[in-house]
């Protein structure tokens, strides 16, 4: 069972018995609210979907967008915080690391964040893709919106995804001075700054702005073979940005350099079996992040971009737009498959990452007619180490590097046929090669130095593929009311090749892995209802996806007998993917608000050939529940000194599965998490928050591995019940 605090019980009590209190208003207050005005219309939120500039119920797309305001009132303070606010959408750090992120939209992600594998699901930091998920659960600060983008995203993106975007929109440049500095601390030692600082000067010719975030907590559990945290969090990060204006001119040049550090340790996970190599046959643990291991606490991210910006009005109707970018990152972690002391599964791994990128855009935007074209660029590169100590008698390491270099072109245009009717298509071309250099070797000891003993894997091999990808989509303006929309589209995703390969056991492990294809046909609806203060967003789909790319492990005994695995990657032939989603805001009044978002999800593999055999009647995809739901209430009430704002959230997912070989023990059955909130904004410079999240303390998976040939059997848990309170001051 987890610890328990007389001091921390009480301190946990207090936090809910005043949420409580400020959710269930009193009946002063219930009849102050209700003597507000009862008309009130929502504020239109403005996003770049499209690559231009539109209102988020204009645009013929699925997103969902929160805006700064959003962010802050629902305490997302990362990008996995996310989850519960947008429809079919499961997003997560990954297994082992508190800043690699796993994403999946849909049913389509990528859980395996090894180099060689694409990510299903993109994500973009300023217009600029992080092509890898170390470092890419990014966390929130001094930003303007995040987009979520849902279902293929090809004709209007740099760099095609798959499955959809997330976008990360930070706050721009300033014409005048402005910033803002937030403090928080919280349970588990939390203490948190962030802020921003931007300003002008050259009568707005020269602008900057400079923004950073120390974000520090002890960890959920510990080691308990020396007691350090683990589970915990050391992150630093910082983002400059400047820009240069010119009076009278329509061109733009804006530079922005980021780097974040991240110091924490390993994160914990919960033992569900007795490891049979485990000679003092150490039981199962209770705690959800408690974990012994013996190998060093280490779990670093160092990860940094640059990116240049030009912006040039050639006429009142094109504009041009270049965007120079690079981004790299650096992870050394330690990965204790058996959370014990003695050597079982001991994993030291080492992720190197850069690429750089060049995308030039040309906007058109027209009296009947807008689009974009544009030609995109990626050159990367993505390689480590990883040294596996099985048993402290099998020692081996899987190495190398994969270069992946990818053009395209692409366009998409929307025409005004009728003032109700339009019409858009895109096009897309890709060619993109990767090569593959894996050197994966055997070794004495565990140095892993001198002459290998066996060669597993060596070769270096290229695949290019190129990909045609269409789009087209209509839209009908019923009414001033409510637009309705239909689209076709196509989504790719390049395959290639198994840097865990071992040809010796498995020679086709050698062999590359297909493409991923996704051809997808969505309905939706957009409308704003009862006199603008209820929006009201549905969308249905039908999705047929090809080669489903799957990591896989596959337990073997090795030729001296001792028991073996092998991280294998391989395609799950034809799926079908059908959902709903619906998203609502509605203000009835000045003093309530309502939001939230409904979604169901069938996904089903239609052929999925395993040694011959079609198992696909077996088989469930992972990362994809099939019902979701969330719903926030919240509540303004004036006071004598300025407002009090409180909020109740609740989401709740259907039972999920988190790894690919479906094991019932890592399952998550359905579960419903609680967050609730206070802001008191003395004015609007001023403002004291008390934020808390899983209120009711739920324990609920998130990750886990289950390895036969190790003993392994882990589980991952998403946070325990936290709170933060604090401040934020605006000038």
């Amino acid at each position: 069972m987890p610890r328990r605090h007389p001091a921390r019980s009480r301190l946990h009590f207090a936090v809910l018995a005043t949420l409580g209190a400020a959710i269930a208003l009193p009946a002063a207050a219930q009849t102050a609210a209700a003597a507000e005005p009862t008309v009130t219309t929502l504020d239109a939120v403005k996003v770049t979907a499209r690559k231009r500039e539109e209102s988020l119920q204009d645009v013929p797309v699925a997103v969902t967008a929160l805006t700064a305001e959003q962010l802050d009132k629902l305490a997302i303070k990362d990008l996995g915080d996310l989850q519960g606010q947008v429809p079919n959408l499961t997003i997560y750090a990954a297994r082992g690391s508190n800043t690699t992120i796993t994403t999946f939209i849909r049913g389509v992600g990528q859980a395996d964040p090894l180099w060689g594998v694409d990510p299903g699901v993109g994500i973009y930091f300023d217009d600029v893709y992080i092509a890898r998920p170390q470092g890419a659960l990014l966390d929130v600060y001094d930003v303007q919106r995040v987009e979520v983008l849902r279902g293929p995203q090809g004709t209007l993106y740099g760099k095609n995804t798959i499955g959809g975007a997330v976008k990360y929109v930070s706050k721009p440049l300033p014409t005048a001075t402005e910033g803002s500095v937030t403090l928080a601390v919280g349970n588990y030692g939390q203490v948190n700054a962030k802020g921003g600082v931007g300003t002008a000067v050259n009568d707005g010719q020269l602008r900057f702005r400079i923004a950073g975030a120390s974000l520090n907590r002890d960890g959920y559990g510990k080691n308990l073979t020396d007691g350090s945290p683990v589970s915990d969090q050391a992150t630093t990060s910082g983002r400059l940005s400047m820009g240069w204006f010119p009076t009278g001119s329509s061109f733009n040049a804006q530079v922005s350099v980021d780097r974040t550090q991240d110091a924490s340790h390993m994160r914990g996970f919960q033992r569900l079996n007795v490891n049979p190599f485990d000679p003092a046959k150490t039981p199962a643990t209770t705690g959800r992040y408690d974990i012994a291991t013996g190998m060093p606490n280490a779990n670093r991210t160092s990860s940094e971009g640059e990116s240049l910006t030009l912006n040039w009005g050639v006429t009142s109707d094109w504009s041009l737009k270049y965007i120079l970018a690079h981004r790299a990152s650096d992870t050394n972690t330690s990965i204790d498959f058996d959370g014990l002391p003695n050597k079982i599964a001991d994993v030291r791994a080492e992720y190197h990452d850069s690429s750089q990128s060049h995308e030039l855009q040309a906007a058109y935007e027209g009296q009947n007619s807008s689009g974009v074209i544009g030609l995109y660029y990626f050159d990367g590169r993505a390689g480590g180490t990883v040294r596996n100590n099985f048993f402290n008698l099998s020692f081996g390491t899987t190495n190398g590097q994969v270069y992946t270099e990818g053009k395209a072109i692409f366009g998409d245009w929307s025409w005004r046929l009728t003032p109700q009717l339009s019409v858009s298509t895109g096009l897309r071309y890709t060619d993109e090669s990767k090569r593959a250099v894996v050197l994966n070797q055997a070794f004495a000891n565990d140095s892993f130095s001198g002459n290998p003993i066996a060669v597993p894997a060596n070769f270096d091999k290229t695949r290019s593929v190129t990909n045609t990808s269409p789009r087209v989509s209509l839209e009908y303006k019923a009414s001033q009311a409510i637009k309705l929309y239909t689209t076709a589209s196509r989504g790719f995703k390049s395959g290639g090749y198994n840097i865990r390969a071992n040809t010796l056991a498995f020679p086709s492990s050698g062999r590359p892995f297909e493409d991923e294809k996704l051809d997808s046909l969505e309905l939706g609806a957009k409308m704003v209802l009862d006199g603008g203060r209820l929006e009201l967003n549905t969308a249905v789909f039908h999705n047929k996806y090809k080669n489903v790319q799957l990591s896989v492990f596959t337990s073997y005994t090795q030729a001296n007998g001792q028991p073996g695995f092998f991280g294998d990657f391989t395609n799950a032939g034809k799926a079908t993917v059908n959902g709903a989603e619906v998203e609502f805001l509605w203000t009835p009044t000045t003093a309530w608000r309502l939001s939230g978002n409904l979604a169901t999800l069938d996904a089903k593999y239609d052929e999925y050939i395993d040694r011959g055999v079609n198992v696909a009647s077996q088989k469930k995809f992972s990362n994809t529940p099939k019902f979701q739901a969330g719903l926030n209430i919240e509540h303004n009430l004036p006071l004598a000194v300025g407002t009090l704002r409180s909020r109740l959230g609740v989401s709740h997912r259907s039972k999920v599965y988190p790894t690919t070989d479906l094991a019932e023990a890592l399952s998550q059955d359905a579960y419903t998490l609680v967050n609730a909130g206070l802001i008191w904004e003395k004015d609007s410079r001023l403002s004291f928050f008390l934020q808390g999240s899983n209120l009711t303390n739920k324990a609920y998976k998130t990750d886990g591995y289950n390895i036969a040939a190790l003993g392994v059997l882990n589980a991952y848990y998403g946070p325990p019940r936290t709170f933060t309170v604090g401040g934020t001051y605006k000038f």
